[in-house]
């Protein structure tokens, strides 16, 4: 956006005030000099209140919200109104209604009947009315058009206010300030620049100070309504890499799955693989069966034989031991018999001895 320079206000007669009997005391902040019964108005002071409103008013657009410009003087009319169809915005140029901000419910009422004289308008059963009820409501319409016809697309209540005359526009003002809503506004060196919360001193008479200052802050408008497309777009772009990237992820994933699952499937094709070579492989061992229980018997049998050997064998073993002890007790038997008979033989001679002694 080019910036205003001082040369273009001096051009356009921004520093043009009012009579010096007819100033605020409260614009003494603001006035330059008196010349010829005039005040000046110092347009450094203008230059920076002018770039503080248009930066604000350019963030209020940036979020979304409507500006309401609010013109009803012969001057400002035609720009207004033509800068804010341009733009979209609200505006109002003719009379301003009391109540359009405070009582902005009954304001929607008249606007929904003006929408719905505009459809019955364009049905084709209008045209089946009587003569002097189609005027009716052509007047209707066209009255209703005069002054709410700048706000019939505003929905509900606008985030600030843009006013050329703060003294012609009191009513609009005061509403604003009950509602808390920023007043944006051109002060005259006869206003209160204290009812805006941005002031902007300049010439709110000529039609070429008006021009230049509206101009001015309708281009931060336009400004702000790029940056919010700008934003959308770039929103939507992260919008939709996040989607692709959360669909990539999720293709990822389901890949992965796959893998496992194939994965699985392998397995177990294998071990049914192996189960089937286990199958093959038993009616081989049965057949391999048969043949060793052939060969059993003939082993059992030369176990059979061999216990038999053995058997034998011992029998032999015990027999000789049962002879070899009968011979011992032969040969110890007889020397017994002897030690008996020599002690029988010592016992009859002691009792003979006795006996002769007794005698």
């Amino acid at each position: 956006m080019t910036k205003l320079t001082y040369k273009n206000l001096l051009d356009a007669g921004v520093h043009f005030g009012h009579l010096t009997r007819k100033w605020d005391p409260r614009m003494a902040p603001y006035i330059f000099m008196e010349r010829n019964g005039i005040h000046i108005i110092d347009l450094n002071k203008t230059l920076v209140t002018l770039e503080e409103a248009s930066n604000a008013i350019r963030s209020i657009v940036r979020s979304g919200r409507k500006v309401l410009f609010v013109a009803t003087k012969k001057q400002a009319k035609s720009i207004v109104e033509e800068e804010a169809r341009r733009l979209r915005m609200p505006y109002v140029t003719e009379r301003w209604l009391g109540g359009m901000l405070t009582n902005f419910t009954t304001i929607r009422k008249s606007l929904k009947k003006l929408s719905s004289i505009e459809k019955l308008m364009k049905d084709e059963s209008y045209l089946n009315l009587a003569k002097s009820e189609r005027l009716m409501i052509a007047r209707e319409k066209d009255k209703l058009a005069k002054v709410l016809g700048g706000i019939s697309e505003l929905t509900r209540l606008p985030a600030a206010v843009f006013v050329v005359d703060v003294r012609k526009e009191n009513i609009a003002v005061k509403e604003a300030q009950k509602l808390n809503i920023p007043i944006f506004a051109i002060v005259d060196t006869n206003s209160n620049p204290n009812v805006a919360d941005f002031p902007i001193p300049a010439n709110d008479d000529a039609y070429k100070s008006i021009d230049i200052i509206v101009r001015y802050l309708t281009k931060a408008v336009e400004d702000g309504l790029l940056e919010r497309k700008k934003d959308k777009e770039e929103l939507k772009l992260h919008q939709e890499e996040e989607e692709k990237r959360q669909a990539d992820e999720g293709t990822q994933l389901a890949g992965e799955a796959t893998t496992k699952s194939t994965a699985k499937t392998s397995k177990r094709g294998k071990n049914h693989s192996k189960e089937k070579a286990e199958v093959k492989k038993a009616p081989a061992k049965e057949e391999k069966a048969p043949a060793k229980e052939e060969k059993a018997p003939a082993k059992v049998e030369k176990a059979a034989a061999k216990e038999e050997k053995e058997a034998v064998a011992k029998v032999e073993d015990v027999t000789e031991n049962k002879a070899e002890p009968k011979t011992n007790k032969k040969t110890e038997e007889k020397p017994e018999t002897k030690v008996e008979k020599k002690g029988e033989t010592k016992v009859e001679e002691t009792v003979e001895a006795e006996s002769t002694d007794n005698k």
